[in-house]
């Protein structure tokens, strides 16, 4: 057992292995994650740019300068970018923010939300962050700071490593700690099934102990936060069948009768209030002297 805890290629094959990922519980389910706010994209972005969701973006923000990160004059990857809104106040603060997202519908909000800014610019790239070459595009090394918030493109180490190599000073990645909460599915579940929900996995232990055993220096903090949104009653219907799927609920004619009605007799107004959330990990890697090291290793 102490030689698998200190052996990161363990480690390793264990994420990129493990069934009950975030991305891998969404791809069994049929949902490509890189597109799976397409159709909620407004109440996602009415929900980031809310005073609540702007209070979120500078909780973080001011952890991260509170840990040396500077957003005047600097230069920020924003991987998995959505609507912008980490993009947007990074802008705001005077950064230069690539913003990377595949989503068109996110897209388009993302470029009315910067359209405006005085102070800092915001570069969309429409492309998978996976498909980038960095040596062809200039990206290696290239970032004061790369930021990757809740995104699917952290799937695995092989990842984390392409993420990591695009900056220059500090690499910030967040991931879900264990199980999720989502009080429409919390009140269709025992309608629908009567197992009960599985516990799940903390997904950023992977990041963590791999950072650890390959000699990255980090700062990691761990919040617990809900959110409230309103959406229209289809966009419920499609998300709760999307969570139910995830938890191995066949979506069959049964399945969505129940939800179906159960939408209509709970919100017969056409409006849903959905409150969700969970715990969430955060890490910023300092690189300085990571990149010092590797080039000592290349001596």
């Amino acid at each position: 057992m102490r030689d698998e805890l200190f052996d990161s290629a363990v480690w390793e094959k264990a994420w990129k292995e493990d069934p009950y990922t975030g991305v891998n519980k969404m791809k069994r389910a049929g949902i490509d994650p890189a597109h799976s706010l397409d159709s909620a994209a407004e109440s996602f972005n009415k929900e980031v740019f809310s005073e609540e969701g702007r209070r979120r973006a500078r909780r973080i923000m001011n952890w991260l300068e509170d840990q040396g990160v500077e957003f005047s004059g600097s230069s920020v990857l924003d991987i998995g970018a959505a609507s912008g809104g980490f993009s947007v106040p990074f802008a705001e603060r005077g950064a230069d923010v690539t913003a990377v997202e595949t989503s068109r519908p996110l897209i388009e909000l993302l470029e009315q939300n910067s359209s405006g800014l005085t102070n800092g610019t915001v570069k969309v790239v429409h492309e998978p962050f996976e498909n980038i070459d960095l040596e062809v595009r200039g990206w290696e090394r290239a970032f004061d700071l790369v930021f990757v918030s809740m995104c699917p493109v952290l799937s695995d180490w092989a990842s984390v490593e392409k993420v990591l190599s695009c900056a220059k000073a500090f690499c910030y990645m967040s991931l879900s700690v264990g199980s999720r909460k989502h009080s429409l599915v919390d009140e269709v579940w025992p309608l629908v099934t009567d197992r009960p929900r599985e516990t799940e996995h903390l997904e950023m232990i992977y990041l963590t102990q791999l950072l650890l055993l390959k000699g990255y220096s980090y700062q990691s903090l761990v919040t617990e936060e809900m959110k409230i949104t309103t959406v229209s009653k289809e966009t419920a219907f499609k998300e709760t069948i999307n969570w139910l799927k995830m938890y191995g609920i066949a979506a069959d004619d049964r399945v969505r009768d129940i939800v179906s009605r159960y939408l209509d007799t709970r919100y017969p107004g056409g409006q849903v209030e959905i409150r969700q959330g969970g715990r969430f990990g955060k890490v910023l890697v300092r690189l300085q002297n990571q990149h010092m090291y590797d080039r000592e290793d290349r001596i």
